[in-house]
Protein backbone atom coordinates (compact mmCIF):
# COMPACT_ATOMS: atom_id res chain seq x y z
CA UNK A 1 0.00 0.00 0.00
CA UNK A 2 1.45 3.38 -1.06
CA UNK A 3 -0.12 5.30 1.84
CA UNK A 4 1.30 5.19 5.36
CA UNK A 5 -2.21 5.77 6.76
CA UNK A 6 -5.47 5.37 4.85
CA UNK A 7 -8.85 6.06 6.46
CA UNK A 8 -12.19 5.55 4.70
CA UNK A 9 -15.52 6.59 6.26
CA UNK A 10 -14.29 5.75 9.75
CA UNK A 11 -16.91 6.12 12.49
CA UNK A 12 -17.19 5.36 16.18
CA UNK A 13 -20.27 5.56 18.40
CA UNK A 14 -20.66 4.85 22.11
CA UNK A 15 -23.83 3.83 23.93
CA UNK A 16 -24.28 5.56 27.26
CA UNK A 17 -26.79 6.19 30.03
CA UNK A 18 -26.93 9.57 31.78
CA UNK A 19 -27.55 8.97 35.50
CA UNK A 20 -28.36 12.07 37.52
CA UNK A 21 -29.08 10.30 40.81
CA UNK A 22 -27.73 7.12 42.42
CA UNK A 23 -30.99 5.26 41.98
CA UNK A 24 -30.94 6.07 38.26
CA UNK A 25 -28.05 3.61 37.91
CA UNK A 26 -30.39 0.75 38.76
CA UNK A 27 -33.43 1.85 36.76
CA UNK A 28 -34.33 1.14 33.15
CA UNK A 29 -33.00 4.35 31.63
CA UNK A 30 -33.02 5.13 27.92
CA UNK A 31 -29.72 4.50 26.17
CA UNK A 32 -28.21 7.44 24.27
CA UNK A 33 -25.83 6.97 21.35
CA UNK A 34 -22.89 9.37 21.25
CA UNK A 35 -21.22 9.79 17.84
CA UNK A 36 -17.56 10.47 18.61
CA UNK A 37 -16.32 10.10 15.00
CA UNK A 38 -18.66 10.49 12.05
CA UNK A 39 -17.40 8.90 8.84
CA UNK A 40 -14.06 10.65 8.31
CA UNK A 41 -11.71 9.90 5.40
CA UNK A 42 -8.10 10.93 4.77
CA UNK A 43 -4.75 9.54 3.67
CA UNK A 44 -1.18 10.31 4.73
CA UNK A 45 1.83 9.60 2.55
CA UNK A 46 5.06 8.06 3.94
CA UNK A 47 7.27 10.76 5.46
CA UNK A 48 4.52 13.36 5.87
CA UNK A 49 4.21 15.33 9.12
CA UNK A 50 0.52 15.97 9.76
CA UNK A 51 -1.32 17.78 12.58
CA UNK A 52 -4.69 16.39 13.65
CA UNK A 53 -6.33 19.30 15.40
CA UNK A 54 -9.64 20.39 16.90
CA UNK A 55 -11.27 21.32 20.23
CA UNK A 56 -11.61 18.98 23.19
CA UNK A 57 -14.19 16.30 22.42
CA UNK A 58 -13.74 16.65 18.65
CA UNK A 59 -12.82 12.97 18.18
CA UNK A 60 -9.03 13.22 17.87
CA UNK A 61 -8.06 10.76 20.59
CA UNK A 62 -10.84 8.34 19.59
CA UNK A 63 -9.47 8.33 16.03
CA UNK A 64 -5.91 7.73 17.26
CA UNK A 65 -7.13 4.85 19.42
CA UNK A 66 -8.76 3.26 16.36
CA UNK A 67 -5.58 3.77 14.32
CA UNK A 68 -3.57 1.96 17.01
CA UNK A 69 -6.11 -0.87 17.38
CA UNK A 70 -7.18 0.02 20.92
CA UNK A 71 -10.73 0.67 19.71
CA UNK A 72 -12.75 -1.08 17.03
CA UNK A 73 -14.75 1.30 14.82
CA UNK A 74 -18.52 1.17 14.47
CA UNK A 75 -18.17 1.57 10.70
CA UNK A 76 -15.60 2.26 8.00
CA UNK A 77 -12.09 1.03 7.30
CA UNK A 78 -8.51 2.00 8.08
CA UNK A 79 -5.07 0.74 7.18
CA UNK A 80 -1.91 1.77 9.02
CA UNK A 81 1.38 0.58 7.51
CA UNK A 82 -0.73 -1.83 5.46
CA UNK A 83 -2.44 -3.41 8.50
CA UNK A 84 -6.00 -3.18 9.76
CA UNK A 85 -5.25 -1.94 13.30
CA UNK A 86 -8.02 -3.66 15.28
CA UNK A 87 -7.51 -6.97 13.44
CA UNK A 88 -3.69 -7.07 13.27
CA UNK A 89 -2.70 -5.15 16.37
CA UNK A 90 0.36 -7.23 17.25
CA UNK A 91 1.82 -6.96 13.74
CA UNK A 92 1.04 -3.25 13.66
CA UNK A 93 2.84 -2.67 16.96
CA UNK A 94 6.17 -3.34 15.24
CA UNK A 95 5.43 -0.68 12.61
CA UNK A 96 4.29 2.22 14.79
CA UNK A 97 5.61 4.24 17.70
CA UNK A 98 3.20 5.91 20.12
CA UNK A 99 3.69 8.77 22.57
CA UNK A 100 0.97 10.10 24.86
CA UNK A 101 2.23 13.24 26.62
CA UNK A 102 1.03 12.29 30.10
CA UNK A 103 1.67 8.52 29.97
CA UNK A 104 5.06 6.89 30.34
CA UNK A 105 6.42 3.68 28.85
CA UNK A 106 9.67 3.97 30.80
CA UNK A 107 10.27 2.20 34.12
CA UNK A 108 10.16 4.90 36.79
CA UNK A 109 12.95 3.67 39.07
CA UNK A 110 15.29 2.27 36.40
CA UNK A 111 18.01 4.19 34.56
CA UNK A 112 16.86 5.32 31.11
CA UNK A 113 19.40 3.05 29.41
CA UNK A 114 17.94 -0.05 31.10
CA UNK A 115 14.40 0.92 30.07
CA UNK A 116 15.46 1.36 26.46
CA UNK A 117 17.29 -1.98 26.47
CA UNK A 118 14.22 -3.71 27.90
CA UNK A 119 12.05 -2.19 25.16
CA UNK A 120 14.54 -3.41 22.56
CA UNK A 121 14.26 -6.95 24.02
CA UNK A 122 10.45 -6.76 23.99
CA UNK A 123 10.60 -6.02 20.25
CA UNK A 124 13.11 -8.82 19.67
CA UNK A 125 16.00 -6.62 18.55
CA UNK A 126 19.46 -8.16 18.41
CA UNK A 127 21.89 -6.77 20.98
CA UNK A 128 24.39 -5.00 18.70
CA UNK A 129 21.82 -3.32 16.38
CA UNK A 130 19.86 -2.29 19.48
CA UNK A 131 22.91 -0.69 21.09
CA UNK A 132 23.72 1.14 17.85
CA UNK A 133 20.12 2.35 17.64
CA UNK A 134 20.18 3.48 21.27
CA UNK A 135 23.40 5.45 20.71
CA UNK A 136 22.05 7.13 17.60
CA UNK A 137 18.77 8.15 19.24
CA UNK A 138 20.61 9.39 22.33
CA UNK A 139 22.76 11.65 20.18
CA UNK A 140 19.90 12.92 18.02
CA UNK A 141 17.63 13.61 21.00
CA UNK A 142 20.46 14.97 23.20
CA UNK A 143 19.87 12.48 26.02
CA UNK A 144 23.37 10.98 26.24
CA UNK A 145 23.91 12.56 29.67
CA UNK A 146 20.58 11.19 30.90
CA UNK A 147 20.98 7.52 30.04
CA UNK A 148 22.35 6.43 33.42
CA UNK A 149 19.93 8.49 35.50
CA UNK A 150 16.71 6.97 36.88
CA UNK A 151 13.59 8.19 35.11
CA UNK A 152 12.31 9.43 38.50
CA UNK A 153 15.10 12.06 38.55
CA UNK A 154 14.31 13.60 35.15
CA UNK A 155 12.47 16.81 34.47
CA UNK A 156 9.34 16.59 32.29
CA UNK A 157 11.20 17.87 29.23
CA UNK A 158 14.04 15.38 29.74
CA UNK A 159 11.60 12.52 30.26
CA UNK A 160 9.65 13.31 27.09
CA UNK A 161 12.83 13.26 25.01
CA UNK A 162 13.55 9.82 26.50
CA UNK A 163 9.94 8.78 25.77
CA UNK A 164 10.49 9.69 22.10
CA UNK A 165 13.60 7.49 22.10
CA UNK A 166 11.56 4.64 23.60
CA UNK A 167 8.87 5.01 20.94
CA UNK A 168 11.52 4.90 18.21
CA UNK A 169 13.76 2.09 19.53
CA UNK A 170 12.29 -0.44 17.10
CA UNK A 171 12.65 2.02 14.17
CA UNK A 172 8.93 2.33 13.35
CA UNK A 173 8.12 4.09 10.06
CA UNK A 174 5.05 5.77 11.64
CA UNK A 175 4.96 7.86 14.83
CA UNK A 176 1.66 8.79 16.51
CA UNK A 177 1.89 11.62 19.05
CA UNK A 178 -0.91 12.77 21.36
CA UNK A 179 -0.07 16.16 22.95
CA UNK A 180 3.70 15.49 22.92
CA UNK A 181 4.72 18.87 24.39
CA UNK A 182 2.01 19.26 27.05
CA UNK A 183 3.41 20.73 30.25
CA UNK A 184 6.80 21.66 28.79
CA UNK A 185 8.40 25.09 29.10
CA UNK A 186 9.22 27.17 26.02
CA UNK A 187 12.82 26.00 25.58
CA UNK A 188 11.94 22.32 26.13
CA UNK A 189 9.15 22.57 23.55
CA UNK A 190 11.48 24.14 20.99
CA UNK A 191 14.11 21.45 21.57
CA UNK A 192 11.63 18.57 21.25
CA UNK A 193 10.15 20.04 18.05
CA UNK A 194 13.60 20.38 16.49
CA UNK A 195 14.48 16.78 17.39
CA UNK A 196 11.26 15.45 15.84
CA UNK A 197 11.89 17.34 12.59
CA UNK A 198 15.46 16.05 12.46
CA UNK A 199 14.32 12.45 13.00
CA UNK A 200 11.65 12.75 10.33
CA UNK A 201 14.13 14.23 7.84
CA UNK A 202 16.84 11.63 8.55
CA UNK A 203 14.67 8.50 8.71
CA UNK A 204 11.60 9.44 6.67
CA UNK A 205 9.34 8.88 9.68
CA UNK A 206 5.66 9.64 9.15
CA UNK A 207 4.29 11.78 12.00
CA UNK A 208 0.65 12.24 12.96
CA UNK A 209 0.21 14.44 16.03
CA UNK A 210 -2.59 16.00 18.02
CA UNK A 211 -1.90 19.23 19.87
CA UNK A 212 -3.57 22.36 21.19
CA UNK A 213 -0.25 24.21 20.87
CA UNK A 214 -0.04 26.13 17.61
CA UNK A 215 3.76 26.11 17.91
CA UNK A 216 3.78 22.31 17.54
CA UNK A 217 1.58 22.55 14.46
CA UNK A 218 3.50 25.37 12.76
CA UNK A 219 7.00 24.09 13.54
CA UNK A 220 6.63 20.34 13.06
CA UNK A 221 3.85 19.83 10.53
CA UNK A 222 3.44 20.45 6.82
CA UNK A 223 -0.29 19.80 6.76
CA UNK A 224 -3.28 20.00 9.09
CA UNK A 225 -6.47 17.96 9.39
CA UNK A 226 -9.16 19.87 11.30
CA UNK A 227 -11.86 17.85 13.08
CA UNK A 228 -14.84 18.98 15.15
CA UNK A 229 -17.77 17.02 16.58
CA UNK A 230 -16.49 13.92 14.83
CA UNK A 231 -16.47 15.48 11.35
CA UNK A 232 -13.42 16.29 9.24
CA UNK A 233 -13.85 19.98 8.38
CA UNK A 234 -10.64 20.89 6.59
CA UNK A 235 -7.58 19.25 5.08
Amino acid sequence: MSQAILVENLAKSFRTRSARRLRDLFSAMPVAEVHAVRGISFSIRPGERVAFIGPNGAGKSTTLKMLTGILTPSAGHAWVAGFVPWEERQKLARRIGILFGQRSQLWYHLPVRDSLRLIARIYGLERHPAEARLSRLAKTLAIEALLDRPVSQLSLGQRLRCEIAAALMHAPPILLLDEPTIGLDVSAKASLRDHLIELSAEEGTTILLTSHDTGDIERICERALVIDRGLLLLD
